[in-house]
Parts: C-alpha cells; sequence; structure tokens
C-alpha cells in the first residue's frame, strides 16, 4: 500500500469524504477522536461504517479512541464488520497497545467475525509512550507504519509549545521526531511523519515535506485536501533521483562482488546501494 500522504476527515462530516477521497490522497484517516465531540461520536461511527460499506476509491484508515477512552471498542466494533484497509491508534504505547487493539479486535470478531486490519500507531503523544518505541519492532508484522503527534505530547508535560517561532521543533520533540523515524525503519514498516498545521503556509509545507523526506520519512500526515499534493510530490522520488539510483544499481550489477566502485567521481558502496534499491522501490 503506497502511503505518501494520508488526509483526516472528520467522521461526523460525511459530507466531505467523498471530496477528501478524490483529492489525490495515497489514504484517507476517518477520524473518531478529537475531531468529534462526545456527543457526535455515534453519529460518526454510523456515518464511517455506511461510509465502508461501499465503494472506496482509495485506501481508507478509521482513527479510533484511545484505550483510556473507554470508546475503543465501540468504535471497533462499528466498523470492523466492513474492514477498513487500516485503524490508526492514538496515544499508542508501543507494542502493549498495539496487542491491546488486537485483543479487542479480537472480543469484536466472536460475535461479528471480523478480525484487525492493519495499525497505525501514532506512537508519541504521552511521555511513556517515547519510551516503548523501540518495542514496535516486536510487532511489525500487525503495523502500516509508525507515526507521531507534536501536540499532545507537550500538552502531557506542561510545555508552552512543541514548536520555536520559526516553526522548527523544539529539542525535545525533534527528539521525538527522530525517534519515530528510527523505530519505523527498525520495524521496516512505513515512516509517517506528523502534519503541518498552517493549511495556508505553501512555502513552510513544501519546505516541511522535503526535510522529512531527506531525512528518511516515507509519508506524511494531511489535515486539508490543499496539503496532499504538495505531500505526494515531495515524497516522490525525481527524475534526476531516479536515474541516479539507476546509475548506482547498474554499477554494482556490472560489477559483481565489488564492495566499493567510483561514480561520476565519487566513491560509492554497500549503504549507497542499499538507498538507491530503497529510491527504485518506492516507484
Amino acid at each position: 500500500m503506497k502511503l505518501r500522504s494520508l488526509l483526516f476527515v472528520p467522521g461526523d462530516r460525511p459530507d466531505r469524504f467523498a471530496k477528501a477521497a478524490s483529492s489525490g490522497a495515497d489514504a484517507i484517516i476517518i477520524d473518531l477522536e478529537d475531531s468529534v465531540g462526545l456527543e457526535r461520536k455515534v453519529f460518526a461511527r454510523e456515518a464511517t461504517a455506511e461510509y465502508l460499506s461501499g465503494d472506496r476509491p482509495v485506501p481508507v484508515f478509521v482513527r479510533v479512541n484511545p484505550q483510556d477512552s473507554h470508546l475503543t471498542y465501540d468504535d471497533l466494533a462499528s466498523v470492523l464488520p466492513y474492514m477498513p484497509d487500516g485503524i490508526v491508534l492514538p496515544k499508542a504505547e508501543g507494542a502493549r497497545s498495539v496487542n491491546w487493539l488486537r485483543a479487542q479486535a479480537a472480543a469484536v470478531a466472536d460475535s461479528q467475525d471480523g478480525e484487525a486490519p492493519p495499525i497505525l500507531p501514532i506512537a508519541t503523544e504521552t511521555p511513556g509512550a517515547v519510551f516503548d518505541l523501540g518495542t514496535l519492532r516486536d510487532v511489525a508484522h500487525y503495523l502500516a507504519g509508525v507515526s507521531w503527534g507534536a501536540e499532545d505530547l507537550p500538552a502531557a508535560v506542561g510545555a508552552a509549545t512543541s514548536r520555536e517561532p520559526d516553526g522548527r521543533y523544539t529539542a525535545p520533540y525533534e527528539m521525538v521526531r527522530s525517534l519515530t523515524l528510527f523505530a519505523a525503519h527498525a520495524a521496516g514498516v512505513a515512516a509517517i511523519d506528523t502534519v503541518f498545521p498552517d493549511i495556508g503556509d505553501e512555502a513552510g509545507l513544501t519546505a516541511y515535506v522535503a526535510r522529512a523526506a531527506r531525512d528518511g520519512f516515507t509519508g506524511m500526515l494531511a489535515i486539508h485536501p490543499s496539503q496532499v499534493s504538495a505531500i505526494n510530490a515531495g515524497f516522490t522520488p525525481s527524475s534526476t533521483q531516479l536515474a541516479h539510483a539507476q546509475s548506482v544499481v547498474d554499477a554494482f550489477s556490472a560489477n559483481p562482488g565489488a564492495g566499493v566502485l567510483q561514480l561520476d567521481g565519487k566513491m560509492i558502496d554497500a549503504p549507497h546501494l542499499k538507498a538507491a534499491l530503497s529510491v527504485l522501490a518506492r516507484v
């Protein structure tokens, strides 16, 4: 499943589902959590289930409510019979939260013949979750990817903000972003960067996406359809990148057994070959 862009849409706004699905996003995330008030949860579940029961032009993930909300089972009971393409789990705390969600899904399955689709944990929204990131590799088989959040965690520790005045993350949250990146790659799953909150800042979004792709993220969450095209472009290898990657692969193919080669005046070795193969695989 290609996951360059995953666009959130509130679960209690079914009038927006089709627009989100036609935005060009690789997947949409119908949200039953933060964007839906408590009094609208039941309606959001029903609207989401109805949408899942029809045709899906793109993969559909559902963000359920977190474990401490005591709403997760009802969320799953509503949507699992229609098998969404993935479940987004907020406030996840490593492997134990993934296994807890799978147990909840199994409990639903006893009565509704469902099973757990791939899980995308939002893996850094509590202080304890940061220390559990490394355990996600133990449940990699059940994951669609790993993402992180930059809003709940600062609130949990009483920080004024997670960002500098120029929009960059402060040191603690830059560290959390990096740990998420490495946790995803350690598990061998998609590394999904968090949202860019300023919908009107096109230049800022483009720079943010470029930085994420440079650092090794493979996709990103979006909060508005206008962000999708920039995200898709930023996580799609350019013709120059593809040509260079192919030349690296060709060089090693022409010299089987070589550990180090020279290409365009520069030395290349096994890490360069691995990176080149990764670029080509994204196409």
